[in-house]
């Protein structure tokens, strides 16, 4: 694996140094990092390259690379679900996951049935709410949850964040993909077969204004179908990590505030990352927030007072500790 070869290359480089110098000290024992942590490599599992996961991830790949130095970059990927297999297959250092996917990981429910080593997984610290938007068309009949049935749908990569939320919004008002016609499509994707009228509606989870929408708003007149009522009140009884919330008007063409589910998202650590590894990052990520901001509209919800906030897991112990020391928790 790339860490444990660049250690290899470390620790030659050091016994070379030693021996032309007559001695010196090695690194500490975890992961030959110091007091702060140095950090090589950093892959971050985003999503979509259209989305807000990977715009964000971009602007602190470069963060990390500006301030250790490290080999940072965003990865596209099918989001959540994909990325949370990544960092436990040791494949990526930092992870983009809703909470619900979150949960199932560490639960081994859904797509992580059987998987106990997903139980140990931590957090750096909680993102900001990702909305969920089903997105239609003024002409396309659809007003409601239950006016999809017998639609085209984009319900998401298969297995993604996006498509567990489809299938939990679906079981809240009674519905399967049985009375849908599923297509396992990105949101960008989704989108893109709107403007041709292959898909009637589409699921688009994300932080808000999601880019995709707001290409769609150019050439469409757009609706965001509102989750309420008994659906929404069966919807967090089922999966109470979900809240209420409203897409405010003017986000897209709604002029008036739309009600609708929200989940928050968490910021997953690699288990091969050191309590020093995490702990530096994690600093260079907070002490350049308005960097984190500028990335996307979503990330001014990422702040040191909402470090916790709907977090399904424990935040990690580097991470913990540099939000003790500021007062953060």
């Amino acid at each position: 694996m790339r860490k444990q070869m660049m250690l290899a290359m470390t620790a030659a480089a050091a016994l070379t140094l030693a021996a032309c110098s007559g001695g010196g000290e090695g690194g500490d024992a975890e992961g030959g990092t110091g007091g702060e942590g140095t950090v090589d490599f950093v892959t971050i599992a985003a999503g979509g390259t259209s989305g807000p996961y990977y715009q964000i991830s971009a602007t602190m790949a470069q963060i990390f690379a500006d301030e250790l130095g490290a080999d940072a970059s965003p990865q596209a990927t099918g989001a959540s679900v994909e990325n949370i297999e990544l960092i436990t297959s040791d494949r990526a250092e930092l992870a983009f996951a809703m909470g619900d996917a979150t949960r199932q990981a560490v639960e081994g429910t859904g797509p992580f049935e059987g998987k106990d080593e997903l139980k140990d997984l931590k957090a750096l610290t909680a993102l900001y709410p990702n909305f969920v938007q089903i997105v239609t068309t003024a002409d396309s009949g659809i007003n409601s949850v239950e006016d999809m049935k017998g639609k085209r749908i984009g319900v998401g990569d298969q297995n993604s964040g996006v498509e567990l939320n489809a299938r939990m919004i679906f079981e809240a008002h009674g519905m399967t993909y049985d009375d849908i016609t599923e297509d396992y499509l990105s949101y960008s994707d989704a989108i893109d077969q709107m403007k041709n009228g292959q898909v009637d509606a589409a699921f688009v989870t994300s932080g808000l204004p999601n880019a995709s929408v707001l290409d769609l708003v150019t050439s469409h007149d757009v609706k965001i179908v509102p989750i309420e009522g008994e659906g929404m009140k069966k919807l967090i009884e089922l999966y109470p990590f979900f809240n209420e919330d409203v897409i405010p008007g003017g986000t897209y063409d709604e002029e008036e505030d739309v009600s609708t589910a929200s989940i928050m998202n968490q910021l997953l650590v690699s288990p091969s990352l050191s309590d020093d590894e995490v702990y530096a990052l994690t600093k260079a990520m907070f002490e350049n927030l308005d960097k984190v901001h500028q990335a996307h509209n979503a990330a001014t919800n990422i702040t040191l007072d909402s470090v916790e906030d709907g977090l399904a897991v424990e935040l990690h112990p580097g991470a913990k500790r540099y939000f003790e020391e500021q007062g953060a928790l």
